[in-house]
């Protein structure tokens, strides 16, 4: 389920040093801070924590999950992990992308070197196990791509507002290191979300998983992805770098919905977040980011 890997299980991932941090700038930094909580079929999963510096046209992402409860107790599952790159325009180039887990008491760590959005080298220990049935990566899937933790961010449309609904319509060419695959985002509505450090409109986008390679076409699972229409992203506006960055993702799964829900929203630096700006007409009342839709 490639879009939980894009989104939830992204987050399951080990900062093994930032080489981002080592090109100096000598633009204000911004950093956005977010808690999420994670829960799989209403019963509560987890907490993932997110940060995120923006210098200049330079990003980083570092992140960590926690799973909890019974899940921990059978699987042990937690991680941390780290992306890094350049936006340029509307445009993401990963240039660098580090992730490790570890569930069940196995662990896994892949680690992901890119030149503007194209692989140059990668690392998966231990290696992804050959099946009959996994789908050949070739080397055209590794051009123009951006990595699962550098996905979760999305530069504005230039000529548009933060939350001109323009900026939901998008197809993400992601690369996790050993399966290619589309995000298809569509505008689905706009709505007003009220959670702790943040006020105001989101764009709710609509989203597809499309497989490239990498995948196995014999899972019941990739069919179920494929076919899947209840999937989407709740992107709240980040002034100053010019981006959106989700504040609620909910995926059906085939054992319930997945979700990861802003449990707090941080926003530190010179440049402060979006104004909040309502469309015309009468207003509705906000929503916490985790309500039904």
């Amino acid at each position: 389920m490639r879009l939980i890997a894009s989104a939830l299980l992204t987050l399951t991932v080990v900062g093994l040093g930032s080489q981002a941090q080592a090109q100096g700038q000598a633009s204000a930094a911004q950093t956005l801070k977010v808690n999420y909580n994670l829960s799989l079929a209403g019963l509560p999963l987890g907490k993932a924590d997110l940060s995120s510096t923006f210098t200049g046209p330079k990003y980083e992402v570092q992140g960590n999950v926690k799973l909890s409860g019974l899940v921990k107790m059978i699987t042990g599952g937690k991680g941390a992990g780290t992306a890094f790159g350049t936006i340029a325009g509307a445009q993401l180039q990963s240039n660098g992308f580090a992730v490790s887990s570890k569930s069940s008491g196995e662990q896994r760590t892949v680690r992901m070197a890119l030149d503007s959005g194209n692989v140059v080298e990668t690392e998966i220990t231990p290696p992804v196990e050959p099946k009959e049935d996994r789908v050949p990566v070739k080397d055209a899937d590794k051009k123009g791509v951006i990595d699962p933790l550098s996905a979760l961010i999305m530069p504005a449309v230039a000529s548009k507002g933060l939350t001109d609904q323009a900026n939901c319509n998008r197809v993400i060419p992601v690369f996790d290191g050993a399966a290619r695959q589309n995000i298809i985002l569509s505008y689905a509505e706009t709505k007003n979300v009220a959670v702790p450090g943040y006020s105001g409109p989101v764009l709710v986008c609509n989203a597809r998983w499309v497989p490239i390679s990498g995948h196995r076409t014999q899972r019941p699972s990739t069919k179920f992805m494929q076919d899947n229409k209840d999937m989407n992203v709740w992107l709240a506006p980040v002034e100053g770098a010019r981006v959106l960055f989700p504040i609620k993702v909910a995926v059906r799964t085939m054992v319930g919905m997945g979700e990861l829900e802003a449990a707090n929203w941080s926003l530190e630096g010179d440049v402060k977040p979006a104004s909040v700006t309502r469309p015309a007409g009468k207003a509705r009342e906000p929503v916490k980011a985790g309500a039904g839709q």
